[in-house]
């Protein structure tokens, strides 16, 4: 059986119901989340949480957003909307990783702890050999860092039920890719 990590991509409140990018469902993502941990903590070497994390990401926020390359305000860094959402239990993180201070960034691969350390890396140093991905949203971060993941040479589970997407075209459209990447979606 090979080691596993998890992989919790951007849960927050600008993300959930009532942020200023919610995601349908993404509230009930947290809970569920954190009820996946109750039963199977001891199964993960690692446990890591993304956030989306803006200070100043130039011509990713937009007054007339595109959303594609360019979004409305969203996870500003001090803000409470780029925190991690109340329903996540944070008790069972073992590091969060912030993405996109200055760029967009849509995978965890591009986020850093709070001592510099890549998540691959942080992976890589807890044995990991296998992750599964959960977390916010299907068709943007989710899908980045699964396909990252695979790219790093990791096994990746993308477990559906503790995923939530933006649109149900492109969160079919994200899975179908994914799967085709070599991704698990279980």
């Amino acid at each position: 059986m090979s080691r596993k990590a998890l992989l919790i991509v951007d849960v927050q409140n600008d993300f959930c119901e009532g942020g200023s990018l919610a995601v349908t469902g993404g509230a009930a993502v947290a809970q569920g989340i954190t009820e996946h941990l109750k039963e199977s903590r001891g199964e993960y070497e690692l446990v890591a949480a993304t956030r989306d994390y803006h200070v100043d990401p130039g011509s990713h926020f937009a007054a007339e957003p595109d959303f594609k390359d360019s979004w409305p305000a969203h996870c500003v860094a001090g803000t409470p909307g780029a925190e991690l959402h109340p329903d996540l239990d944070r008790r069972n993180l073992d590091e969060v990783f912030d993405k996109g201070q200055h760029a967009a960034a849509y995978s965890g691969f591009e986020g850093r702890s709070s001592s510099g350390q890549l998540l691959g890396d942080a992976l890589r140093g807890a044995g990991a050999e296998e992750v599964d991905v959960v977390g916010i949203a299907t068709d943007y971060c989710v899908r980045a860092t699964a396909l990252d993941a695979l790219k790093a040479g990791f096994k990746v589970n993308v477990l559906q039920d503790l995923i939530a997407g933006v649109a149900p075209g492109t969160s079919e459209a994200a899975l179908r890719e994914m799967a085709t990447a070599g991704a698990h979606t279980v």
